[in-house]
């Protein structure tokens, strides 16, 4: 059985069943009815609230259990959530397939974190945003939750370097920033994050 396979075993949902407060903050942004894409989403709780605001969700996770727990969510709140078991180093995005991506707290290994974030903007229709929150370098060490390597943590310079070269070269220049800050602030998202946070928010419209 894989780590997350393990973590999503329990009755309980790890990160709890209501969206991330940063998403629910930036959602007006996504035009009603789009088709949205939601990279590691685990037990789908992002997916299935973006669903409920009557978008088109397709979620992808490498956790069958995870991806088991999200139909089951949706299916508790009259909601159908596309659902792909797959690994996001080997999944390749179907270009300008949909009209935002929103990547929650899904860190990378340095190695592979530039060719993933290429993918999600390649998937990107024109026009569509890339809707991201994650941890940063500083929260490292001051918690007991997040990743456990501080190289798998986002500073906005490291994203802008990971994905305006990208944007620029796939858009012909088109792309903006629509929100990048660097903030503390307090999570309660199930047993999985509770507690003070360093995080970088980043919106980009491409």
């Amino acid at each position: 059985m894989s780590f997350w396979d393990q973590q999503f075993s329990t009755e309980h949902y790890k990160y709890g069943t209501a969206p991330n407060a940063f998403l629910v903050s930036q959602a007006a942004r996504i035009a009603p009815g789009s088709r949205v894409l939601v990279p590691g989403d685990g037990e789908g709780r992002n997916g299935v609230w973006l669903a409920e605001q009557g978008h088109d969700v397709m979620s992808i996770d490498s956790s069958a259990v995870g991806l088991e727990k999200t139909q089951a969510l949706a299916r508790s709140r009259g909601v159908r959530v596309t659902t792909v078991h797959a690994d996001l180093v080997e999944w390749e995005p179907v270009a300008a397939s949909v009209d935002a991506v929103v990547s929650i707290y899904l860190h990378f290994p340095p190695d592979i974190r530039a060719k993933i974030h290429a993918k999600f903007i390649r998937a990107l229709r024109p026009g569509g945003l890339f809707i991201l929150e994650a941890f940063h370098p500083s929260h490292f060490g001051s918690s007991t939750f997040g990743p456990k390597d501080v190289t798998m943590l986002y500073s906005l310079d490291l994203l802008r370097a990971d994905l305006t070269a990208f944007a620029a070269t796939a858009t012909g220049g088109a792309h903006e920033e629509l929100l990048a800050e660097e903030v503390t602030v307090d999570l309660d998202e199930g047993p999985g994050h509770a507690g003070r946070s360093q995080v970088t928010r980043w919106v980009l419209r491409v």
